[in-house]
């Protein structure tokens, strides 16, 4: 569609741009095109090229030039004062739309899955804050299921999530890769093996697990569905924490980010359990609904997860 497709007898065609109008009302303010010109950050033979233009389009002579200046003719007077009217209602429109962007840019509502909301988004939401200190942030944690729903319901301005794609409806960038380790209590038959567990006994043990839609299941879910899937979970929890918190205490071997158990394992509160076959990763990635590329503050937070 063109422009002015659209519009009622191509009305952008007949109606002067607003750098025109307000032309012709600073020379009937200053009384002198060449005032005019100077006033409005353009040359005087720019300023008679618009004038001439403008009566054209409309087919009226707007000024009478003399060497002792420029005077708007009984048309002219009428258009100027229409013009005035547009001018006016354009500069409302910016003003209205200048309040949505300040609204826009002084809130941001941030959805992220488990682990990016407890171990990455504070360092980044740190940063942002000295960036931009007027900003109020709100984060709401999920699973990446939840927080894809949440970004396409608009209900955030920008999403984080694990997994192994982008979620259906949504656009996406991948800001960081993640491993996935299996990790148990020190003491647990596992971490006195010399051999790696295999997939397939991976997959016939009962483990302490993340919830359904987590990014962390869809990982497993993948890796394990050659070996018949996944065996019913030890335990099925709804956070990082607590996965780690039942691990810790023994309850039996957990499926984790590298990112969430680093401290539990420099303390022997955890032990790795090496895995043989391919190593358990995933891209972590910013959402965002479909060609909606992020504005605002979620754009400088996008910026200062790279």
């Amino acid at each position: 569609m063109s422009e002015t497709e659209g519009v009622p007898g191509g009305l952008a065609h007949r109606v002067p741009d607003l750098g025109a109008l307000e032309l012709l009302l600073a020379v009937a303010r200053l009384g002198s095109l060449g005032r005019a010109a100077r006033a409005t950050g353009i040359s005087q033979p720019a300023a008679s090229g618009r004038v001439r233009a403008m009566e054209r389009m409309l087919g009226v002579t707007l000024l009478e030039r003399s060497p002792r200046g420029s005077r708007l003719t009984a048309s002219g007077v009428l258009v100027t004062d229409w013009a005035r009217r547009i001018v006016e209602s354009a500069e409302s429109f910016d003003a209205g739309v200048g309040a949505l962007r300040d609204r826009r840019d002084s809130r941001l509502t941030v959805a992220a899955s488990m682990t990016i909301a407890e171990y990455l988004l504070p360092g980044w939401l740190i940063a942002l804050r000295t960036e931009l200190p007027g900003t109020a942030v709100s984060l709401r944690a999920g699973n990446s299921a939840a927080v894809a729903r949440m970004v396409l319901d608009t209900e955030a301005d920008l999403g984080f999530v694990e997994g192994l794609g982008v979620p259906a409806g949504l656009d996406g960038t991948v800001i960081a890769r993640d491993r996935l380790l299996v990790v148990a209590a020190p003491g647990h038959p596992w971490t006195r093996r010399r051999e790696p567990v295999g997939l397939a006994e991976l997959a016939d043990t009962g483990l302490v697990l993340r919830e359904p839609g987590s990014g962390t299941r869809q990982v497993l879910d993948a890796a394990l569905a050659a070996h018949g899937g996944l065996a019913p979970p030890l335990l099925e929890l709804a956070s990082t924490t607590a996965v780690k918190a039942a691990a810790v205490s023994g309850a039996g071997p957990a499926v984790l980010s590298e990112l969430a158990v680093g401290e539990e394992l420099a303390a022997r509160r955890l032990a790795e359990v090496p895995v043989a076959g391919e190593e358990l990763g995933r891209a972590l990635r910013a959402v965002w609904p479909h060609g909606a590329r992020p504005a605002g503050p979620a754009r400088q937070l996008l910026a200062l997860t790279r």
